[in-house]
């Protein structure tokens, strides 16, 4: 209420205002970037980066396919083509040996993609050793897709800034919010002035309204930003109670059989945003739709983990490339896949009562 008071008694509400440069330099500071641009969405943020990197109509994109939509939706935005890339397994996220093929492929084909948007699931950072590698080698900058991974590190650098852009999101079911907002950040000072200057409608510096380039609304308002600073200065906190429900839910339902949590590669930090866990059927002999059913019915949501983009109808006649021959790593995530309920104000009451239903379900029948 701080920060949202300081909007509304200097009569700065929107657009824009001191609340967002200073979000925007408290972010920047948080994740060890040189800058970071404060817009209305974590897709807004990926359209701008794909903007400032040239992605325009004929050029590829190579994504990750276990994701959000909203990772991909920017590249046709551009009248791109995405490619997807299947998950590996240590992470759940893209494979490097897809990721090799796709590029091989590519080259043979003198059909270089533009970018490579690799996203960070459900808080787990990849494995950005050799993913970077890979990229360098082929010379294709990366976006790094950190909207559920803020608070997240690898091997000690934070989520977001291993790519030429970072993207973050302050959607209302992320780790911290903002209603509705993202962040693009970047050590390319140059590139983020340019991404304000897209943001706001690309407005020349006129005495007039002129504009020689598309540009886009895509700014965000100086009460949201008021919001996120203070969301900012919780994060820690956000972090722990997400990796405490994870611990707790592990510890009371790792020893089922036929139960596997998503892992955590050694040398990265999860944020733990969501916990989500595997059914082996051949253990269990319950499909993941079913225990969705009976949590339901005792009013608990859980969720299937995101269905693979390159199986999405809006997808369908693009690339995709597997993690292995005969083996689709982010298909079968998709069929024996579970998120749990993991929002930071969840009480430990609430949580043993899905641990009691879940227990109920796959160990008493």
């Amino acid at each position: 209420m701080k920060y949202i008071n300081e909007a509304f008694e200097s009569n700065w509400i929107a657009p824009l205002g001191p609340n967002v440069d200073a979000f925007e330099m408290e972010m920047a500071s948080c994740v060890g970037v040189k800058g970071a641009v404060a817009v209305s969405t974590g897709t807004a943020a990926i359209h701008l980066a794909l903007s400032l990197l040239d992605v325009q109509k004929g050029d590829t994109v190579f994504c990750s396919s276990l994701t959000f939509v909203a990772s991909a939706n920017p590249i046709l935005y551009q009248g791109a083509e995405p490619v997807f890339i299947d998950s590996e397994p240590d992470t759940w996220n893209i494979s490097p040996v897809a990721l090799e093929k796709a590029f091989r492929e590519a080259a043979s084909a003198s059909k270089i993609p533009k970018a490579v948007i690799i996203v960070n699931l459900y808080g787990q950072p990849a494995k950005m050793d050799e993913l970077v590698s890979i990229c360098k080698k082929y010379k294709v900058p990366i976006i790094e897709d950190a909207a559920e991974s803020l608070g997240s590190k690898y091997k000690g650098k934070a989520s977001g800034t291993f790519g030429d852009f970072g993207i973050f999101s302050f959607n209302g079911n992320k780790i911290i919010t903002t209603s509705g907002g993202g962040m693009l950040v970047s050590n390319n000072t140059e590139a983020l002035e340019k991404a304000r200057f897209l943001a706001t409608q690309a407005r020349d510096p006129a005495p007039h309204y002129q504009h020689s380039v598309l540009g886009y609304n895509y700014r965000m308002s100086n009460i949201l930003a008021g919001i996120g600073r203070s969301q900012l200065e919780v994060l820690d906190e956000r972090v722990n109670k997400r990796r405490a429900i994870f611990e707790t839910y592990q510890e009371e339902l790792a020893h089922i059989p036929g139960i596997s949590f998503m892992p955590e590669l050694e040398g990265t930090f999860s944020n733990r945003w969501l916990t989500t866990f595997t059914i082996n059927r051949s253990n269990t002999n319950l499909p993941p739709i079913e225990l969705l059913h009976a949590l339901d019915s005792e009013n608990i949501e859980a969720r299937h983990v995101w269905k693979p983009l390159h199986m999405q109808p809006l997808f369908s006649n693009y690339k995709y490339y597997p993690h292995a021959k005969n083996e689709s790593v982010s298909e079968e995530l998709f069929k024996t896949g579970i998120c749990l309920p993991s929002g930071s104000a969840m009480t430990l009451e609430d949580q043993m009562r899905v641990i009691s239903c879940i227990k109920k379900i796959l160990v008493s029948g």
